[in-house]
C-alpha cells in the first residue's frame, strides 16, 4: 500500500482482510501447499489472522485443501493451496494459415485447446471465425464461461490501443481495420487483451520455454513475415509506440529499393533463394528445409544462405540489445536446427558480440502459450477480485 493510497482510502478492516487473504493466496502460488503454521512462518502474521483468512479464500473458492503433512514429531497438519479451477484464461493466436485457441486454469494448466485452418477470406469472417471456434472450445471442456476472467489475442502487427486497430499486419488483409477486436471482444463476451504475437512468443518462451531465468533475450519469429519479441527481468519491451522488435522494417541492401530485412529472411525468401538455385515447381519454404535434410544441393544452399542472413540480425541485435540468449521460432524456426551452425559460424565472422543462440522449445505453440501466460496474469487478480467482492464461490 502506498502512502497516496492510503490518502485516498483510509484503512479499514475489510481493506486489511483482503491485503491478508491476497498476500496468502500470492504465497501458495509461488510456494506450493503450505500449512497455516508455515504460512504464519513465512508471512509474518499471526496463526489467528491467517486461519481466518484461509478459511475466507476456502469459502470463496480460492484455496483448497491439498492432503496432510506429518512431522517426525507434533501433531499432522492440513496443506493449502490455490484452487486452479476458481478461474480460467483463455489465449488466441491469430496467424495467417492457423488459429489455435487454449483455455487455462489459474495454475496454467491447459484444460483444452483446439487448432483451425485459418481459411478466412475477409477480416470479419476471420473475426467471427474466433469467436465461433473459442465458444466451441469453452462448451466442450465443461468449463462455465462465467469463471473465464480474460482473454488475450495473438496477432501479427502493432495494435494501437487509442484507435483500436491493428498495424503493419500486411499478411492479414483487412486486418488493420477499426472495430474488429471490439466485435471479437463483443462475440466473446470476456474482458480481450490485443498484443504482438512476437512479443507473445517470447513471454511464452519465457515463462514455459527455454528462455526461462534469462536476464535480456530476444525471440525472433521467422516465418511468413519476420518479428523478435524482447523479454528483459521479466518484462516485454515493447517501446514507446509498441514498435520495439519490428526489426523486419530494417532495410537490406537488395534489388528492390527500398529492401527490407524481412524480404531477406522470412520464408518467402527461403524460396526465393531455393528457386534462385534451380529448385523448380510449387514451395514452400518447409519443402525447401525437408529437401535440405534429404540432401537437395539447392535446398542446402538455400538453408545456407538464411542462416548467413539470421547471422547478421542476430549480429545487429546483439549491438544495441546485448541479449544473453537469442531463440529462433516461428516456422522457419522449427527447423533451426539446420540453420544453427551456419548462424554462428557466419556470427564469428561478423561480431565478437556473440550472444547464445538456441531454437524454440515450444514451437507453433510459443505465441499460443504467451497469450495464455498473459491471460493469466489478469485473470488472476479479476478471479480474487470477484470473489472476494462477493464473498462466495461464482461470479
Amino acid at each position: 500500500m502506498t502512502s497516496s493510497d492510503e490518502g485516498e482510502q483510509p484503512w479499514n478492516p475489510q481493506r486489511q482482510r483482503n491485503s491478508n487473504e491476497r498476500l496468502l493466496l500470492d504465497r501458495l502460488r509461488a510456494g506450493g501447499p503450505s500449512s497455516r503454521a508455515q504460512l504464519a512462518r513465512e508471512s509474518g502474521l499471526s496463526k489467528p489472522t491467517v486461519s481466518s483468512a484461509l478459511a475466507a479464500l476456502a469459502a470463496t473458492g480460492l484455496v483448497r485443501e491439498a492432503g496432510t503433512h506429518t512431522p517426525e514429531r507434533g501433531r499432522s497438519a492440513v496443506l493449502y493451496a490455490p484452487d486452479p479451477t476458481a478461474g480460467y484464461a483463455l489465449g488466441i493466436d491469430i496467424g495467417r494459415a492457423w488459429l489455435r485457441v487454449a483455455l487455462a486454469d489459474l495454475d496454467g494448466a491447459v484444460v483444452a485447446r483446439s487448432e483451425v485452418r485459418n481459411q478466412a477470406r475477409t477480416s470479419g469472417t476471420m473475426a467471427d471465425l474466433v469467436v465461433t471456434t473459442a465458444h466451441q472450445l469453452v462448451a466442450g471442456s465443461g468449463v462455465d464461461a462465467e469463471k473465464i476472467a480474460q482473454a488475450v489475442v495473438g496477432t501479427p502487427g502493432v495494435y494501437d490501443a487509442e484507435k483500436r486497430r491493428v498495424r503493419y499486419a500486411q499478411h492479414l488483409p483487412g486486418w488493420g481495420r477499426t472495430g474488429l477486436f471490439d466485435r471479437m471482444r463483443d462475440g466473446l463476451g470476456v474482458p480481450l487483451a490485443v498484443h504482438n504475437d512476437a512479443n507473445l512468443a517470447a513471454l511464452g518462451e519465457y515463462t514455459f520455454g527455454v528462455g526461462a531465468g534469462s536476464r535480456l533475450f530476444v525471440y525472433v519469429m521467422v516465418g511468413t513475415g519476420l518479428g523478435m519479441g524482447v523479454v528483459s527481468e521479466g518484462r516485454l519491451f515493447t517501446g514507446a509506440h509498441g514498435g520495439a522488435g519490428e526489426i523486419g522494417f530494417l532495410p537490406w541492401p537488395g534489388r528492390q529499393k527500398p529492401d527490407t530485412l524481412e524480404h531477406a529472411v522470412s520464408g518467402d525468401a527461403v524460396v526465393a533463394a531455393a528457386r534462385s538455385h534451380g529448385m523448380a515447381g510449387p514451395l514452400t519454404a518447409k519443402d525447401v528445409f525437408a529437401a535440405a535434410r534429404a540432401g537437395d544441393p539447392a535446398a542446402v544452399k538455400a538453408v545456407e544462405l538464411e542462416g548467413e542472413r539470421l547471422a547478421h540480425t542476430v549480429a545487429a541485435v546483439a549491438a544495441v540489445l546485448d541479449p544473453d540468449l537469442v531463440v529462433l521460432g516461428g516456422g522457419v524456426g522449427h527447423s533451426a536446427d539446420l540453420l544453427l551452425r551456419t548462424v554462428r559460424e557466419t556470427l564469428r565472422t561478423l561480431t565478437p558480440l556473440r550472444p547464445k543462440v538456441a531454437p524454440s522449445s515450444l514451437g507453433e505453440d510459443a505465441v499460443l502459450l504467451g497469450a495464455v501466460a498473459t491471460a493469466l496474469d489478469t485473470a488472476r487478480d479479476v478471479t480474487f477480485e470477484r470473489r472476494t467482492r462477493s464473498g462466495a464461490p461464482g461470479r
